[in-house]
């Protein structure tokens, strides 16, 4: 019974970034004698454990066979005769395919170090084209290191696309890998990548990429916009049914489609802050909600200075006429109304009043 560090852990520690958590992979064990040492079982679709201490991953060592389509169409094979090398060549790609011996040793069977030195995403053997999370995952490795797709391995790609594999794909699984790569540091090349293969047209129909949306993503990233408004960078040029229904595609969280058809119903009342009257600068805080939910509204110009960088001055006046807005007393107004009915017209023409002052 042997352990090994593998998969990111010593990618990680060969590119010199901090590794947070460690998975180990048992070679020569069976899940008897490891429940026997006091590890404790979690694994659902294989055996996985928990160490007794650290409370570390270890799963057996392991290979996998398909047995249907889409991503857990797999029978997997899990004995102590399965080796350390079997179990490396199920993986991805050749930089998640490394391991490290207890004594420190790099174990790199399939050329992971020379890959992760040259910047190359590759394949680790045709067993690649049996998941097609792995598209997606390539995808979000290219966002993370900026690395280029082997020719081999954009080959394979685009070959699973064509055979349909990516149709089988659930929305929660394309959702996960989607919003990791989008929050990664170079999101442009997620979407670049997809595209390449030709992902990105059964995974995200409505986008267009083109250079405008690559500069914006890259802000985005630069500014380490939340996923939220990086969402809401992507989608700043759809029209809200098309919007609709990629959020509903993607089954993205409330809060992330939330802010994305808030920008989409103020889009053309932002394009207009600049030059815009109080009425209408007082509107477009109405249609965005903003004093009720403020911080959504500051992510909502977070979003429209990136998505836009013309909206700037624009996003500089609704933020003055957000704070003036903000300042009006809207108890004493409301005690002084006659009746409650009076309340949202007096209401109005008070922070009206209040953000044309702010802004004269």
């Amino acid at each position: 019974m042997k352990s090994y560090v593998v998969g990111g852990a010593v990618r990680d520690g060969l590119l010199g970034l901090p590794v947070a958590d460690r998975d180990w992979v048992v070679v020569g064990a069976t899940p008897e004698e490891m429940t026997a040492k006091g590890f404790r079982a979690v694994g659902k679709d294989f055996p996985v454990f928990l160490h007794p201490q650290t409370q570390e991953e270890y799963a057996l060592a392991r290979t996998e066979r398909k047995s249907g389509r889409g991503y857990k169409g797999f029978t997997v094979y899990a004995t102590p005769e399965v080796t350390l090398e079997e179990d490396l060549r199920r993986r991805d790609l050749t930089i998640n395919a490394m391991a490290r011996g207890e004594d420190g040793a790099l174990i790199d069977p399939f050329g992971g170090a020379r890959d992760l030195e040259a910047g190359v995403l590759r394949h680790v053997s045709d067993a690649f084209r049996e998941d097609p999370v792995r598209i997606l995952r390539v995808a979000r490795f290219a966002a993370r290191f900026d690395f280029r797709v082997a020719a081999e391995t954009l080959v394979l790609m685009r070959e699973m696309v064509e055979a349909g594999e990516v149709e089988d794909l659930v929305s929660e699984r394309v959702w996960q890998e989607f919003a990791r790569g989008l929050v990664e540091p170079h999101p442009q090349r997620m979407l670049e990548v997809l595209e390449e293969c030709g992902a990105l047209a059964h995974l995200l129909p409505p986008l267009r990429l083109d250079a405008g949306l690559r500069e914006a993503l890259a802000r985005a990233a630069a500014a380490s916009a939340p996923l939220p408004v990086r969402f809401t960078v992507l989608t700043a040029r759809l029209e809200e049914p098309a919007l609709r229904s990629l959020s509903e595609r993607l089954r993205a969280p409330n809060e992330v489609r939330e802010l994305a058809l808030t920008y989409c119903r103020c889009r053309d009342g932002l394009r207009r802050a600049a030059e815009g009257s109080a009425g209408e600068l007082l509107e477009t805080l109405k249609r965005a909600d903003a004093l009720r939910r403020p911080e959504r509204f500051a992510e909502l110009l977070a979003a429209a200075r990136i998505a836009d960088p013309g909206l700037h001055a624009g996003a500089g006046r609704l933020e003055r006429a957000f704070a003036a807005a903000q300042g009006v007393d809207a108890g004493s107004i409301a005690r002084a109304a006659a009746s409650p009915g009076e309340i949202p017209a007096r209401l109005d023409r008070a922070r009206e009043e209040a953000i044309a002052q702010a802004l004269s």
